[in-house]
């Protein structure tokens, strides 16, 4: 049986959506350096039994409703006295419909994951943020995942990138209202690893729209997330990760 995360010293990460690809990789580099890990996911999936062999906690929750945020949020609060961190990384990948009850549901389904879920998390886990400040005695951390199509909008996914953008400017907003015992950034990445089933000339066209022009693998946003927790000076920063796709014409 794993030791309850209450007694043991260093806090754990919260994790939201590591049943897969960049979530499942992030928390299996923070549990290989003995970093203890709270996650959550919505589907059972492979990647949340290989992470319960490797000793993290897993908690299944459903950001569609308010309900499953908040049930989340007990749940987490049971499992813990105290949080290192905050990851949202849950996200929710939908094409905008044209139909207006189904567009309706889309845009209501895009807000409750990137901004509802990530904002009553934040609020409701401040207290285990800073006990863990408390506990350490160091800044705890709060990290949004949103998206590089913020920048530039989109045609086919309006709902989705609108909904990432407001949670960058929610990471503006909780900064300045946890500062200074809890950094709050957020990280806009690009591709970072294609889907299995991507044919070479989706992954072709894909690579040409960075000037760096690769697949860098999700190790690249297990470096970023590793600087915000380590850096003591920085809170309220967007951080692109996008092989320079802002350069790109």
């Amino acid at each position: 049986m794993p030791m309850h995360l209450e007694v043991m010293n260093n806090p754990p990460v919260l994790i939201t959506g590591a049943a897969q690809r960049s979530g499942l990789y992030l928390a299996k580099q923070f549990l290989a350096a003995g970093q203890p890990v709270i996650f959550s996911y919505r589907s059972h999936k492979a990647g949340v039994d290989e992470l319960i062999a490797l000793g993290a906690q897993a908690i299944q929750a459903d950001f569609a409703t308010d309900a499953g945020i908040l049930a989340l949020i007990a749940a987490v609060k049971k499992q813990t006295p105290s949080l290192r961190a905050i990851i949202h990384n849950a996200s929710d990948w939908a094409a905008d419909e044209q139909e207006p009850v189904a567009a309706a549901a889309i845009f209501r389904r895009m807000f409750q994951v990137h901004q509802q879920a990530p904002f009553l998390l934040n609020l409701e886990l401040e207290a285990l943020l800073l006990a863990g400040a408390k506990q350490t005695g160091q800044m705890t951390d709060i990290i949004h995942l949103t998206d590089d199509a913020v920048r530039r909008g989109s045609n086919k996914h309006a709902a989705y990138v609108a909904s990432k953008a407001a949670l960058e400017n929610l990471t503006l907003s909780f900064a300045s209202r946890f500062a200074p015992a809890i950094k709050v950034n957020a990280i806009a990445p690009a591709l970072l690893a294609f889907n299995q089933g991507d044919d070479a000339a989706y992954q072709k066209k894909a690579l040409a729209k960075s000037l760096l022009g690769l697949e860098p693998g999700f190790n690249v946003l297990t470096q970023t997330v590793n600087f915000l927790l380590q850096q003591p000076y920085m809170t309220g920063a967007i951080l692109p990760l996008n092989g320079g796709r802002h350069l790109q014409t």
